[in-house]
């Protein structure tokens, strides 16, 4: 993993995640990428924890697309890494990619686009400076 994507989760196929086909049915991926998601904050210095406390903000998910590339089967490890695809002005989106543990080989890609959230207002709030500048040097293009 590069340094602009760091690790998030390791997990393995087991044969209780295949589907009538013999690979890895499409409701699987999603517990794997949200579970990724949350060790992205923390990996890239946004811990949920002190947006909330430093700036009285959190992230609610607004949009999430996967991607399927190549079947996993079971016995397959693999390693979700992540980036900061897009940052607007209330929000961002994170590039999770699901890639081979042994081969390298790309399984599956996970957009997932982030609203800043003010509990108090239950509105939609600006990106903290802080926050963006935290972000900015894990952009990818």
């Amino acid at each position: 993993m590069s340094e602009n994507r760091p690790e998030l989760l390791r997990g393995v196929v087991h044969p209780w995640h295949h589907d009538i086909f013999g690979h890895m049915n499409v409701r699987h991926y999603a517990p794997f990428f949200d579970d990724a998601s949350f060790f992205l904050y923390t990996a890239l210095g946004i811990p949920i924890s002190w947006m909330l406390e430093e700036h009285g903000v959190h992230i609610v998910s607004a949009k999430a697309e996967t991607n399927f590339i190549k079947e996993l089967k079971a016995g397959d490890g693999f390693v979700i890494d992540g980036a900061v695809k897009r940052l607007g002005g209330r929000s961002m989106t994170f590039h999770l990619r699901m890639i081979h543990a042994e081969t390298g080989a790309l399984h599956a890609t996970y957009d997932l686009t982030e609203v800043f959230f003010d509990p108090e207002t239950r509105a939609s709030a600006p990106m903290p400076e802080a926050v963006r500048s935290r972000l900015a040097p894990h952009l990818v293009g």
